[in-house]
Protein backbone atom coordinates (compact mmCIF):
# COMPACT_ATOMS: atom_id res chain seq x y z
CA UNK A 1 0.00 0.00 0.00
CA UNK A 2 1.18 3.51 -0.72
CA UNK A 3 1.19 6.79 1.14
CA UNK A 4 -1.22 8.94 -0.87
CA UNK A 5 0.78 12.10 -0.24
CA UNK A 6 3.98 10.51 -1.55
CA UNK A 7 2.28 9.42 -4.79
CA UNK A 8 0.66 12.82 -5.26
CA UNK A 9 3.95 14.66 -4.62
CA UNK A 10 5.79 12.31 -7.00
CA UNK A 11 3.21 13.12 -9.66
CA UNK A 12 4.40 12.30 -13.16
CA UNK A 13 7.37 10.33 -11.80
CA UNK A 14 4.99 7.89 -10.07
CA UNK A 15 2.89 7.71 -13.24
CA UNK A 16 5.97 6.77 -15.27
CA UNK A 17 7.12 4.16 -12.76
CA UNK A 18 3.73 2.46 -12.73
CA UNK A 19 3.45 2.70 -16.52
CA UNK A 20 6.41 0.30 -16.60
CA UNK A 21 4.01 -2.19 -15.03
CA UNK A 22 1.24 -1.21 -17.45
CA UNK A 23 -0.73 0.32 -14.58
CA UNK A 24 -2.41 3.66 -15.43
CA UNK A 25 -2.18 5.78 -12.28
CA UNK A 26 -4.99 8.35 -12.16
CA UNK A 27 -3.34 11.09 -10.12
CA UNK A 28 -6.37 13.38 -10.46
CA UNK A 29 -8.67 10.77 -8.90
CA UNK A 30 -6.13 10.08 -6.16
CA UNK A 31 -5.69 13.76 -5.35
CA UNK A 32 -9.46 14.29 -5.31
CA UNK A 33 -10.00 11.36 -2.92
CA UNK A 34 -7.19 12.60 -0.69
CA UNK A 35 -8.65 16.12 -0.54
CA UNK A 36 -12.14 14.78 0.16
CA UNK A 37 -10.81 12.76 3.08
CA UNK A 38 -8.90 15.72 4.50
CA UNK A 39 -11.93 17.99 4.17
CA UNK A 40 -14.23 15.43 5.81
CA UNK A 41 -11.85 14.96 8.74
CA UNK A 42 -11.57 18.74 9.07
CA UNK A 43 -15.35 19.08 9.26
CA UNK A 44 -15.49 16.42 12.00
CA UNK A 45 -12.80 18.22 14.01
CA UNK A 46 -14.58 21.58 13.68
CA UNK A 47 -17.96 20.19 14.73
CA UNK A 48 -16.47 18.34 17.69
CA UNK A 49 -14.83 21.57 18.84
CA UNK A 50 -18.16 23.37 18.47
CA UNK A 51 -19.90 20.60 20.43
CA UNK A 52 -17.32 20.79 23.21
CA UNK A 53 -17.70 24.56 23.42
CA UNK A 54 -21.50 24.29 23.55
CA UNK A 55 -21.29 21.76 26.36
CA UNK A 56 -19.49 24.35 28.49
CA UNK A 57 -22.35 26.85 28.01
CA UNK A 58 -24.94 28.13 30.45
CA UNK A 59 -28.00 26.35 31.96
CA UNK A 60 -29.48 23.54 29.80
CA UNK A 61 -32.58 25.35 28.55
CA UNK A 62 -34.95 23.54 26.16
CA UNK A 63 -33.52 25.59 23.29
CA UNK A 64 -29.93 24.71 24.29
CA UNK A 65 -30.77 21.01 24.58
CA UNK A 66 -32.32 21.03 21.10
CA UNK A 67 -29.30 22.84 19.68
CA UNK A 68 -27.01 20.24 21.27
CA UNK A 69 -29.11 17.42 19.82
CA UNK A 70 -28.89 18.89 16.34
CA UNK A 71 -25.16 19.46 16.72
CA UNK A 72 -24.62 15.83 17.76
CA UNK A 73 -26.54 14.72 14.65
CA UNK A 74 -24.29 16.89 12.48
CA UNK A 75 -21.21 15.35 14.15
CA UNK A 76 -22.54 11.85 13.44
CA UNK A 77 -23.28 12.73 9.81
CA UNK A 78 -19.82 14.23 9.43
CA UNK A 79 -18.23 11.09 10.89
CA UNK A 80 -20.19 8.93 8.46
CA UNK A 81 -19.00 11.13 5.57
CA UNK A 82 -15.43 10.89 6.83
CA UNK A 83 -15.63 7.09 6.96
CA UNK A 84 -16.96 7.02 3.40
CA UNK A 85 -14.14 9.30 2.23
CA UNK A 86 -11.60 7.14 4.06
CA UNK A 87 -13.00 4.00 2.44
CA UNK A 88 -12.90 5.58 -1.01
CA UNK A 89 -9.25 6.61 -0.62
CA UNK A 90 -8.29 3.24 0.90
CA UNK A 91 -9.95 1.28 -1.92
CA UNK A 92 -8.07 3.37 -4.47
CA UNK A 93 -4.72 2.91 -2.73
CA UNK A 94 -5.26 -0.84 -2.28
CA UNK A 95 -5.64 -1.21 -6.05
CA UNK A 96 -2.25 0.35 -6.89
CA UNK A 97 0.67 -2.11 -7.21
CA UNK A 98 4.14 -1.53 -5.83
CA UNK A 99 6.54 0.71 -7.73
CA UNK A 100 9.25 -1.27 -9.55
CA UNK A 101 12.81 -0.65 -8.40
CA UNK A 102 14.98 1.39 -10.79
CA UNK A 103 17.26 -1.54 -11.65
CA UNK A 104 14.37 -3.74 -12.80
CA UNK A 105 14.53 -4.24 -16.59
CA UNK A 106 11.87 -3.09 -19.02
CA UNK A 107 9.41 -5.56 -20.51
CA UNK A 108 6.14 -7.33 -19.83
CA UNK A 109 6.73 -11.09 -20.13
CA UNK A 110 9.14 -13.85 -19.20
CA UNK A 111 10.77 -13.35 -22.60
CA UNK A 112 12.03 -9.99 -21.31
CA UNK A 113 13.62 -11.46 -18.16
CA UNK A 114 17.38 -10.96 -17.85
CA UNK A 115 19.43 -14.07 -17.11
CA UNK A 116 21.82 -13.50 -14.20
CA UNK A 117 23.59 -16.85 -13.82
CA UNK A 118 23.27 -20.62 -14.13
CA UNK A 119 23.93 -23.38 -11.65
CA UNK A 120 24.02 -27.15 -11.37
CA UNK A 121 25.01 -29.54 -14.16
CA UNK A 122 24.56 -28.64 -17.84
CA UNK A 123 20.96 -29.01 -19.05
CA UNK A 124 20.27 -32.52 -20.31
CA UNK A 125 19.18 -32.88 -23.96
CA UNK A 126 15.44 -32.75 -24.50
CA UNK A 127 15.52 -35.30 -27.29
CA UNK A 128 13.88 -38.55 -26.20
CA UNK A 129 13.42 -37.24 -22.65
CA UNK A 130 10.21 -38.41 -20.97
CA UNK A 131 7.73 -35.97 -19.40
CA UNK A 132 7.38 -36.25 -15.61
CA UNK A 133 3.68 -37.13 -15.91
CA UNK A 134 4.57 -40.25 -17.92
CA UNK A 135 7.48 -41.05 -15.60
CA UNK A 136 5.18 -40.78 -12.58
CA UNK A 137 2.84 -43.37 -14.08
CA UNK A 138 5.59 -45.75 -15.12
CA UNK A 139 7.18 -45.53 -11.67
CA UNK A 140 3.75 -45.95 -10.04
CA UNK A 141 4.32 -42.97 -7.76
CA UNK A 142 1.83 -40.39 -9.14
CA UNK A 143 -1.87 -41.01 -9.66
CA UNK A 144 -3.63 -38.08 -11.31
CA UNK A 145 -6.59 -40.12 -12.55
CA UNK A 146 -7.71 -41.23 -9.08
CA UNK A 147 -7.09 -37.75 -7.67
CA UNK A 148 -9.37 -36.34 -10.35
CA UNK A 149 -12.15 -38.67 -9.19
CA UNK A 150 -11.79 -37.16 -5.73
CA UNK A 151 -11.47 -33.48 -6.56
CA UNK A 152 -11.52 -32.87 -10.32
CA UNK A 153 -8.80 -31.52 -12.57
CA UNK A 154 -5.50 -30.10 -11.33
CA UNK A 155 -5.09 -32.35 -8.32
CA UNK A 156 -2.76 -35.29 -7.91
CA UNK A 157 -2.03 -38.07 -5.44
CA UNK A 158 1.41 -39.47 -4.64
CA UNK A 159 2.00 -42.96 -3.31
CA UNK A 160 4.78 -45.25 -2.19
CA UNK A 161 8.19 -43.89 -3.13
CA UNK A 162 6.56 -40.74 -4.50
CA UNK A 163 4.94 -39.85 -1.17
CA UNK A 164 8.19 -40.68 0.63
CA UNK A 165 10.10 -38.45 -1.78
CA UNK A 166 7.72 -35.54 -1.14
CA UNK A 167 8.22 -35.91 2.62
CA UNK A 168 11.99 -36.18 2.13
CA UNK A 169 12.12 -32.97 0.10
CA UNK A 170 10.20 -30.99 2.72
CA UNK A 171 12.41 -32.29 5.53
CA UNK A 172 15.57 -31.59 3.52
CA UNK A 173 14.54 -28.00 2.76
CA UNK A 174 13.53 -27.27 6.35
CA UNK A 175 16.70 -28.82 7.79
CA UNK A 176 18.83 -26.78 5.38
CA UNK A 177 17.10 -23.48 6.10
CA UNK A 178 16.89 -23.89 9.88
CA UNK A 179 20.25 -25.63 10.37
CA UNK A 180 22.45 -23.65 8.00
CA UNK A 181 20.59 -20.54 6.85
CA UNK A 182 19.33 -19.28 10.20
CA UNK A 183 15.55 -19.43 9.70
CA UNK A 184 13.13 -20.19 12.51
CA UNK A 185 10.57 -22.84 11.57
CA UNK A 186 6.91 -22.03 12.18
CA UNK A 187 3.70 -24.00 12.07
CA UNK A 188 0.97 -21.61 10.93
CA UNK A 189 -2.77 -21.64 10.20
CA UNK A 190 -3.83 -22.65 6.70
CA UNK A 191 -7.03 -20.58 6.97
CA UNK A 192 -6.75 -16.80 7.41
CA UNK A 193 -9.11 -13.85 7.47
CA UNK A 194 -9.65 -11.06 4.96
CA UNK A 195 -7.46 -8.60 6.84
CA UNK A 196 -4.53 -11.01 6.71
CA UNK A 197 -4.92 -11.55 2.96
CA UNK A 198 -5.11 -7.79 2.45
CA UNK A 199 -1.92 -7.25 4.45
CA UNK A 200 0.26 -9.13 1.97
CA UNK A 201 -1.59 -7.94 -1.13
CA UNK A 202 -3.66 -10.95 -2.17
CA UNK A 203 -6.82 -8.94 -1.54
CA UNK A 204 -8.65 -7.21 -3.00
CA UNK A 205 -7.02 -7.70 -6.41
CA UNK A 206 -6.71 -11.51 -6.50
CA UNK A 207 -9.91 -12.64 -4.83
CA UNK A 208 -10.88 -14.73 -7.88
CA UNK A 209 -7.69 -16.77 -7.46
CA UNK A 210 -8.38 -17.69 -3.82
CA UNK A 211 -10.34 -20.53 -2.26
CA UNK A 212 -12.67 -19.27 0.47
CA UNK A 213 -14.72 -20.95 3.17
CA UNK A 214 -17.76 -19.68 5.05
CA UNK A 215 -19.28 -21.12 8.21
CA UNK A 216 -22.20 -19.00 9.32
CA UNK A 217 -21.00 -15.40 9.24
CA UNK A 218 -17.33 -16.36 9.46
CA UNK A 219 -15.24 -16.00 6.29
CA UNK A 220 -11.79 -17.53 5.94
CA UNK A 221 -9.43 -18.02 3.00
CA UNK A 222 -7.13 -20.99 2.32
CA UNK A 223 -3.56 -19.73 2.10
CA UNK A 224 -2.06 -19.51 -1.41
CA UNK A 225 1.42 -19.47 0.15
CA UNK A 226 2.95 -19.44 3.64
CA UNK A 227 4.12 -15.89 2.87
CA UNK A 228 0.65 -14.77 3.97
CA UNK A 229 0.57 -16.13 7.55
CA UNK A 230 4.33 -15.77 8.12
CA UNK A 231 4.47 -12.08 7.19
CA UNK A 232 1.30 -11.30 9.11
CA UNK A 233 2.60 -12.92 12.30
CA UNK A 234 4.08 -9.49 13.05
CA UNK A 235 1.21 -7.41 11.60
CA UNK A 236 0.41 -4.36 13.71
CA UNK A 237 3.63 -4.68 15.71
CA UNK A 238 6.57 -2.33 16.32
CA UNK A 239 9.75 -4.39 16.11
CA UNK A 240 13.05 -3.62 17.82
CA UNK A 241 15.82 -2.92 15.32
CA UNK A 242 18.13 -5.19 17.30
CA UNK A 243 15.86 -8.17 16.62
CA UNK A 244 16.11 -7.75 12.84
CA UNK A 245 16.25 -9.33 10.41
CA UNK A 246 13.52 -11.79 11.25
CA UNK A 247 13.98 -14.99 9.25
CA UNK A 248 10.99 -17.35 9.15
CA UNK A 249 10.17 -20.53 7.28
CA UNK A 250 7.19 -22.87 7.11
CA UNK A 251 5.93 -25.84 5.15
CA UNK A 252 2.28 -25.51 4.20
CA UNK A 253 -0.17 -26.70 1.61
CA UNK A 254 -0.95 -23.92 -0.87
CA UNK A 255 -4.33 -23.46 -2.55
CA UNK A 256 -4.76 -21.53 -5.78
CA UNK A 257 -7.65 -21.37 -8.22
CA UNK A 258 -5.18 -20.51 -11.02
CA UNK A 259 -7.77 -18.20 -12.56
CA UNK A 260 -6.74 -17.12 -16.04
CA UNK A 261 -4.16 -19.89 -16.46
CA UNK A 262 -6.35 -22.51 -18.10
CA UNK A 263 -4.61 -24.30 -20.93
CA UNK A 264 -1.14 -23.76 -19.42
CA UNK A 265 0.87 -26.71 -18.04
CA UNK A 266 -2.21 -28.92 -17.97
CA UNK A 267 -0.15 -32.14 -17.91
CA UNK A 268 1.56 -33.26 -14.78
CA UNK A 269 2.06 -31.47 -11.48
CA UNK A 270 3.38 -28.03 -12.41
CA UNK A 271 0.14 -26.09 -11.95
CA UNK A 272 -2.18 -27.60 -9.36
CA UNK A 273 -4.96 -26.23 -7.19
CA UNK A 274 -3.25 -27.74 -4.14
CA UNK A 275 0.47 -28.24 -3.62
CA UNK A 276 3.01 -28.09 -0.81
CA UNK A 277 5.80 -25.57 -0.49
CA UNK A 278 8.50 -24.48 1.91
CA UNK A 279 8.45 -20.68 2.08
CA UNK A 280 11.03 -18.18 3.32
CA UNK A 281 10.15 -14.75 4.74
CA UNK A 282 12.49 -12.05 5.99
CA UNK A 283 11.59 -8.79 7.74
CA UNK A 284 14.23 -6.09 8.04
CA UNK A 285 14.90 -2.36 8.10
CA UNK A 286 14.05 -0.75 4.76
CA UNK A 287 17.67 0.20 4.00
CA UNK A 288 18.79 -3.42 4.42
CA UNK A 289 16.32 -4.93 1.95
CA UNK A 290 18.61 -5.13 -1.14
CA UNK A 291 21.26 -7.04 0.83
CA UNK A 292 18.65 -9.31 2.39
CA UNK A 293 17.19 -10.04 -1.05
CA UNK A 294 20.52 -11.35 -2.34
CA UNK A 295 20.96 -13.46 0.80
CA UNK A 296 17.51 -15.03 0.44
CA UNK A 297 18.12 -15.65 -3.25
CA UNK A 298 21.32 -17.55 -2.42
CA UNK A 299 19.38 -19.70 0.05
CA UNK A 300 16.85 -20.72 -2.62
CA UNK A 301 19.60 -21.38 -5.17
CA UNK A 302 21.47 -23.55 -2.67
CA UNK A 303 18.53 -25.95 -2.54
CA UNK A 304 18.83 -26.63 -6.27
CA UNK A 305 22.63 -26.82 -6.15
CA UNK A 306 22.52 -29.50 -3.47
CA UNK A 307 19.88 -31.40 -5.41
CA UNK A 308 22.22 -31.36 -8.44
CA UNK A 309 19.54 -29.80 -10.64
CA UNK A 310 20.31 -27.64 -13.65
CA UNK A 311 18.87 -24.20 -13.00
CA UNK A 312 19.21 -20.56 -13.89
CA UNK A 313 18.36 -17.27 -12.18
CA UNK A 314 16.65 -14.41 -14.01
CA UNK A 315 15.52 -10.92 -13.02
CA UNK A 316 11.91 -10.29 -13.98
CA UNK A 317 10.98 -7.20 -16.02
CA UNK A 318 8.78 -4.48 -14.53
CA UNK A 319 5.65 -5.63 -16.36
CA UNK A 320 5.95 -9.19 -15.02
CA UNK A 321 6.37 -8.37 -11.31
CA UNK A 322 3.92 -9.62 -8.75
CA UNK A 323 1.51 -7.05 -7.30
CA UNK A 324 3.44 -6.48 -4.04
CA UNK A 325 7.00 -6.83 -5.37
CA UNK A 326 9.41 -4.09 -6.37
CA UNK A 327 12.15 -6.55 -7.41
CA UNK A 328 11.82 -10.26 -8.22
CA UNK A 329 14.30 -12.92 -9.20
CA UNK A 330 12.88 -16.13 -10.65
CA UNK A 331 14.86 -19.32 -10.38
CA UNK A 332 14.04 -21.61 -13.27
CA UNK A 333 14.74 -25.33 -13.41
CA UNK A 334 15.39 -27.24 -16.63
CA UNK A 335 12.73 -29.80 -17.56
CA UNK A 336 14.07 -31.90 -20.45
CA UNK A 337 10.72 -33.72 -20.78
CA UNK A 338 9.17 -30.38 -21.75
CA UNK A 339 12.29 -28.99 -23.39
CA UNK A 340 11.91 -25.78 -21.40
CA UNK A 341 12.94 -23.79 -18.35
CA UNK A 342 10.17 -23.55 -15.77
CA UNK A 343 9.94 -21.22 -12.76
CA UNK A 344 10.50 -23.09 -9.51
CA UNK A 345 11.06 -20.17 -7.14
CA UNK A 346 10.28 -16.46 -7.03
CA UNK A 347 12.30 -14.40 -4.56
CA UNK A 348 10.95 -10.89 -4.05
CA UNK A 349 11.72 -7.68 -2.23
CA UNK A 350 8.46 -5.89 -1.41
CA UNK A 351 10.10 -2.88 0.23
CA UNK A 352 7.71 -1.24 2.70
CA UNK A 353 4.64 -1.99 0.53
CA UNK A 354 3.30 -4.93 2.56
CA UNK A 355 4.42 -3.42 5.86
CA UNK A 356 2.24 -0.35 5.23
CA UNK A 357 -0.76 -2.57 4.53
CA UNK A 358 -0.11 -4.82 7.54
CA UNK A 359 1.14 -2.13 9.93
CA UNK A 360 4.63 -3.60 10.51
CA UNK A 361 7.02 -0.98 11.90
CA UNK A 362 10.55 -0.77 13.26
CA UNK A 363 11.58 1.33 16.25
CA UNK A 364 14.36 3.65 15.08
CA UNK A 365 17.49 4.44 17.15
CA UNK A 366 16.13 7.92 17.95
CA UNK A 367 12.88 6.51 19.31
CA UNK A 368 10.77 7.05 16.23
CA UNK A 369 8.99 4.47 14.08
CA UNK A 370 9.48 3.52 10.43
CA UNK A 371 7.87 0.92 8.22
CA UNK A 372 9.82 -2.33 7.87
CA UNK A 373 10.69 -4.06 4.61
CA UNK A 374 9.41 -7.56 3.84
CA UNK A 375 10.86 -10.19 1.53
CA UNK A 376 9.64 -13.64 0.55
CA UNK A 377 10.72 -16.58 -1.57
CA UNK A 378 9.93 -20.21 -2.38
CA UNK A 379 12.60 -22.64 -1.25
CA UNK A 380 11.14 -24.78 -2.64
CA UNK A 381 7.78 -26.08 -3.90
CA UNK A 382 7.60 -29.83 -3.39
CA UNK A 383 5.72 -30.78 -6.57
CA UNK A 384 7.79 -28.80 -9.06
CA UNK A 385 10.99 -30.00 -7.43
CA UNK A 386 9.77 -33.60 -7.68
CA UNK A 387 8.98 -33.07 -11.37
CA UNK A 388 12.50 -31.72 -11.98
CA UNK A 389 14.09 -34.64 -10.12
CA UNK A 390 12.14 -37.13 -12.24
CA UNK A 391 12.94 -35.49 -15.57
CA UNK A 392 16.61 -34.73 -14.85
CA UNK A 393 17.23 -38.03 -13.07
CA UNK A 394 15.67 -40.35 -15.67
CA UNK A 395 17.86 -43.19 -16.89
CA UNK A 396 17.83 -45.29 -20.11
CA UNK A 397 16.43 -48.29 -18.23
CA UNK A 398 13.38 -46.29 -17.14
CA UNK A 399 14.52 -45.77 -13.55
CA UNK A 400 15.19 -42.42 -11.87
CA UNK A 401 18.25 -41.73 -9.75
CA UNK A 402 18.12 -39.33 -6.82
CA UNK A 403 20.80 -36.84 -5.69
CA UNK A 404 23.06 -37.72 -2.80
CA UNK A 405 21.61 -35.00 -0.56
CA UNK A 406 18.29 -36.89 -0.42
CA UNK A 407 19.63 -40.38 0.28
CA UNK A 408 19.54 -40.00 4.10
CA UNK A 409 15.96 -38.71 3.87
CA UNK A 410 14.49 -41.26 1.46
CA UNK A 411 16.40 -44.40 2.44
CA UNK A 412 16.81 -45.24 -1.27
CA UNK A 413 18.84 -43.90 -4.18
CA UNK A 414 16.80 -44.99 -7.18
CA UNK A 415 13.14 -45.54 -8.14
CA UNK A 416 12.42 -48.30 -10.66
CA UNK A 417 9.40 -48.80 -12.94
CA UNK A 418 6.54 -50.26 -10.94
CA UNK A 419 7.54 -48.38 -7.78
CA UNK A 420 10.33 -50.53 -6.40
CA UNK A 421 13.38 -48.79 -4.93
CA UNK A 422 17.02 -49.58 -4.39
Amino acid sequence: MHDARELIEAGEVAVQHLARRRFPLDTAALESAHKNRAAALGTVADLRAELKKAARGGPPTPQAREAMRQLRERVQQAQDSARDAESELSALLLSIPNLPAPQVPEGHSDADAVEIRRGGPPPAPAEQAVHHADLGERLAILDTARAARLSGARFTAARGAGARLERALADFFLDLHTGEHGYTEHSVPYLVNRQTMTGTGQLPKFEDDLFATRVGERELFLVPTAEVPLTNLVAGEVLDAGDLPLAMTARTPCFRAEAGSYGRDTRGILRLHQFEKVELVRVCAAEDAPEQLQLMLSHAEECLTRLELAHRTVMLPAGDLGFSARTTYDIEVWLPGSGAWREISSVSDCGTFQARRAGIKVRTPKGGKAYAATLNGSALPIGRTLAALLEQGQQPDGSVTLPRALHPYTGFTRIHPGGTTS
